[in-house]
Protein backbone atom coordinates (compact mmCIF):
# COMPACT_ATOMS: atom_id res chain seq x y z
CA UNK A 1 0.00 0.00 0.00
CA UNK A 2 1.38 3.64 -0.82
CA UNK A 3 -0.36 6.34 1.02
CA UNK A 4 1.41 10.16 0.02
CA UNK A 5 0.42 13.14 2.85
CA UNK A 6 0.93 16.17 0.90
CA UNK A 7 0.61 20.24 1.53
CA UNK A 8 2.10 23.23 1.75
CA UNK A 9 5.33 23.74 4.19
CA UNK A 10 3.70 24.45 7.80
CA UNK A 11 0.72 22.29 7.22
CA UNK A 12 1.94 19.46 9.59
CA UNK A 13 3.15 16.41 6.32
CA UNK A 14 5.74 15.03 8.55
CA UNK A 15 4.05 14.45 11.78
CA UNK A 16 1.07 12.68 10.18
CA UNK A 17 3.12 10.55 8.11
CA UNK A 18 5.42 9.60 11.27
CA UNK A 19 2.19 8.98 13.47
CA UNK A 20 0.66 6.78 10.51
CA UNK A 21 4.12 4.64 10.16
CA UNK A 22 3.95 4.06 14.51
CA UNK A 23 0.38 2.77 14.03
CA UNK A 24 1.11 0.55 11.09
CA UNK A 25 4.37 -0.62 12.98
CA UNK A 26 2.92 -1.59 15.99
CA UNK A 27 0.23 -3.96 14.41
CA UNK A 28 3.66 -5.58 12.98
CA UNK A 29 3.64 -4.40 9.78
CA UNK A 30 6.41 -3.23 7.75
CA UNK A 31 6.77 0.79 6.88
CA UNK A 32 8.76 2.63 4.83
CA UNK A 33 8.28 6.75 5.16
CA UNK A 34 9.96 8.92 2.99
CA UNK A 35 10.48 12.56 2.76
CA UNK A 36 10.29 13.08 -1.05
CA UNK A 37 12.22 14.78 -2.57
CA UNK A 38 15.08 13.66 -0.62
CA UNK A 39 14.50 10.51 1.85
CA UNK A 40 17.39 8.70 3.35
CA UNK A 41 19.11 8.38 -0.23
CA UNK A 42 22.40 9.84 -0.66
CA UNK A 43 22.27 10.60 -4.84
CA UNK A 44 17.90 12.05 -3.85
CA UNK A 45 19.55 13.74 -0.91
CA UNK A 46 22.41 15.55 -3.13
CA UNK A 47 19.50 16.26 -5.56
CA UNK A 48 17.66 17.75 -3.11
CA UNK A 49 20.46 20.23 -1.79
CA UNK A 50 20.91 21.20 -5.48
CA UNK A 51 17.65 22.52 -5.86
CA UNK A 52 16.76 23.69 -2.23
CA UNK A 53 19.74 24.83 -0.33
CA UNK A 54 23.13 25.69 -2.68
CA UNK A 55 21.53 29.42 -3.27
CA UNK A 56 21.45 28.43 -7.47
CA UNK A 57 19.31 30.26 -9.44
CA UNK A 58 17.72 27.46 -11.63
CA UNK A 59 15.24 27.43 -14.10
CA UNK A 60 11.64 26.20 -13.30
CA UNK A 61 11.89 23.54 -15.65
CA UNK A 62 14.91 22.41 -14.05
CA UNK A 63 13.49 22.47 -10.28
CA UNK A 64 11.02 19.88 -12.77
CA UNK A 65 13.60 17.49 -13.87
CA UNK A 66 15.59 17.30 -10.77
CA UNK A 67 13.24 16.98 -8.48
CA UNK A 68 11.72 13.50 -10.70
CA UNK A 69 15.33 12.47 -10.85
CA UNK A 70 15.14 12.15 -6.92
CA UNK A 71 11.82 10.60 -6.86
CA UNK A 72 12.62 7.94 -9.53
CA UNK A 73 15.98 6.96 -7.16
CA UNK A 74 13.50 6.66 -4.10
CA UNK A 75 11.10 5.15 -5.65
CA UNK A 76 13.14 2.21 -7.57
CA UNK A 77 15.95 2.08 -4.54
CA UNK A 78 13.21 2.30 -1.66
CA UNK A 79 9.54 2.13 -2.05
CA UNK A 80 9.03 -0.15 -5.14
CA UNK A 81 11.20 -3.02 -3.02
CA UNK A 82 9.28 -2.37 -0.05
CA UNK A 83 5.93 -2.61 -2.08
CA UNK A 84 6.88 -6.00 -3.60
CA UNK A 85 7.36 -7.10 0.13
CA UNK A 86 4.19 -6.58 0.89
CA UNK A 87 5.52 -3.67 2.72
CA UNK A 88 3.58 -0.21 3.34
CA UNK A 89 5.43 3.36 1.45
CA UNK A 90 4.31 6.25 3.64
CA UNK A 91 5.52 9.56 1.68
CA UNK A 92 5.20 13.32 2.91
CA UNK A 93 4.95 14.74 -0.47
CA UNK A 94 4.99 13.87 -4.15
CA UNK A 95 4.86 15.13 -7.61
CA UNK A 96 1.65 17.10 -6.52
CA UNK A 97 4.31 18.98 -4.83
CA UNK A 98 5.88 19.94 -8.12
CA UNK A 99 2.68 20.82 -9.40
CA UNK A 100 1.83 23.18 -6.64
CA UNK A 101 5.12 24.91 -6.16
CA UNK A 102 6.39 25.03 -10.01
CA UNK A 103 3.28 24.44 -11.82
CA UNK A 104 1.13 26.71 -9.84
CA UNK A 105 4.23 28.65 -8.36
CA UNK A 106 6.63 28.92 -10.93
CA UNK A 107 4.96 28.58 -14.06
CA UNK A 108 5.55 25.67 -15.50
CA UNK A 109 3.30 24.05 -17.84
CA UNK A 110 1.02 21.42 -15.62
CA UNK A 111 0.29 18.94 -18.11
CA UNK A 112 4.43 19.08 -18.98
CA UNK A 113 5.21 18.07 -15.40
CA UNK A 114 2.29 15.22 -15.15
CA UNK A 115 3.81 14.00 -18.82
CA UNK A 116 7.16 13.73 -17.42
CA UNK A 117 6.07 12.02 -14.35
CA UNK A 118 4.01 9.43 -16.20
CA UNK A 119 6.70 8.90 -18.60
CA UNK A 120 9.64 8.21 -16.08
CA UNK A 121 7.25 6.92 -12.98
CA UNK A 122 5.05 3.57 -12.53
CA UNK A 123 1.47 4.10 -11.92
CA UNK A 124 1.44 3.26 -8.89
CA UNK A 125 3.31 5.71 -7.94
CA UNK A 126 1.17 8.13 -10.15
CA UNK A 127 -1.67 7.26 -8.59
CA UNK A 128 -1.35 6.20 -4.79
CA UNK A 129 -3.97 4.09 -3.08
CA UNK A 130 -4.22 6.91 -0.82
CA UNK A 131 -3.70 10.57 -1.31
CA UNK A 132 -4.43 12.93 1.72
CA UNK A 133 -3.50 17.20 1.29
CA UNK A 134 -3.36 19.26 4.49
CA UNK A 135 -4.47 22.58 4.05
CA UNK A 136 -4.05 25.71 6.70
CA UNK A 137 -4.50 29.87 6.21
CA UNK A 138 -1.72 31.37 5.29
CA UNK A 139 -1.36 32.75 8.97
CA UNK A 140 -1.65 29.82 10.34
CA UNK A 141 1.02 27.86 8.70
CA UNK A 142 3.28 31.41 8.87
CA UNK A 143 3.03 30.95 12.68
CA UNK A 144 4.22 27.33 12.68
CA UNK A 145 6.80 28.44 10.20
CA UNK A 146 7.87 30.98 12.70
CA UNK A 147 8.17 28.87 15.56
CA UNK A 148 10.52 26.12 13.82
CA UNK A 149 12.58 28.76 13.02
CA UNK A 150 13.70 30.81 10.02
CA UNK A 151 13.00 29.49 6.45
CA UNK A 152 16.55 27.99 5.04
CA UNK A 153 15.20 25.88 1.78
CA UNK A 154 14.40 28.26 -1.61
CA UNK A 155 11.08 28.05 -1.52
CA UNK A 156 10.15 28.47 1.78
CA UNK A 157 12.04 31.96 1.74
CA UNK A 158 9.87 32.96 -1.64
CA UNK A 159 8.07 36.17 -1.33
CA UNK A 160 4.23 35.63 -0.05
CA UNK A 161 2.93 36.40 -3.42
CA UNK A 162 4.51 32.73 -4.47
CA UNK A 163 3.59 31.61 -1.27
CA UNK A 164 -0.13 32.10 -1.77
CA UNK A 165 0.31 30.89 -5.09
CA UNK A 166 1.23 27.17 -3.60
CA UNK A 167 -1.24 27.48 -0.91
CA UNK A 168 -4.33 28.07 -3.82
CA UNK A 169 -3.13 25.37 -5.75
CA UNK A 170 -3.62 22.58 -3.18
CA UNK A 171 -7.07 22.35 -3.11
CA UNK A 172 -7.33 22.97 -6.93
CA UNK A 173 -4.90 19.60 -6.84
CA UNK A 174 -7.15 17.95 -4.61
CA UNK A 175 -10.12 18.89 -6.95
CA UNK A 176 -8.31 17.49 -9.97
CA UNK A 177 -7.08 14.14 -8.97
CA UNK A 178 -10.05 13.14 -6.49
CA UNK A 179 -8.03 13.23 -3.28
CA UNK A 180 -8.87 13.52 0.06
CA UNK A 181 -8.83 17.30 1.67
CA UNK A 182 -8.02 17.77 5.34
CA UNK A 183 -8.21 20.92 6.92
CA UNK A 184 -5.22 20.91 9.43
CA UNK A 185 -5.69 23.67 11.61
CA UNK A 186 -7.04 21.46 14.30
CA UNK A 187 -5.45 19.46 16.78
CA UNK A 188 -2.61 16.67 15.32
CA UNK A 189 -5.04 14.00 17.41
CA UNK A 190 -8.06 15.36 15.06
CA UNK A 191 -5.96 15.19 11.93
CA UNK A 192 -4.83 11.76 12.31
CA UNK A 193 -8.07 10.52 13.40
CA UNK A 194 -9.17 11.79 9.79
CA UNK A 195 -6.90 10.26 8.16
CA UNK A 196 -7.49 6.97 9.99
CA UNK A 197 -10.98 7.10 8.86
CA UNK A 198 -10.16 6.78 5.37
CA UNK A 199 -7.34 4.08 5.16
CA UNK A 200 -7.65 2.08 8.33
Amino acid sequence: MYIVIEGQDGTGKSTQAELLKNYYEKQGKEVVMLEEPDGDLPQAHDLHDMILTRGYDLEPLTNVLLFTAARVELWKKIAEPALKRGGIVISARNYWSTLAYQGYGEGVSRSKIIRITKELLPEQYVHPDYGFILTVSDKVRLARQQNRGKATETFEAKPSEFQQKVNAAYPKIAKEFNLTLIDASGTIEEIFQTIQNHVI
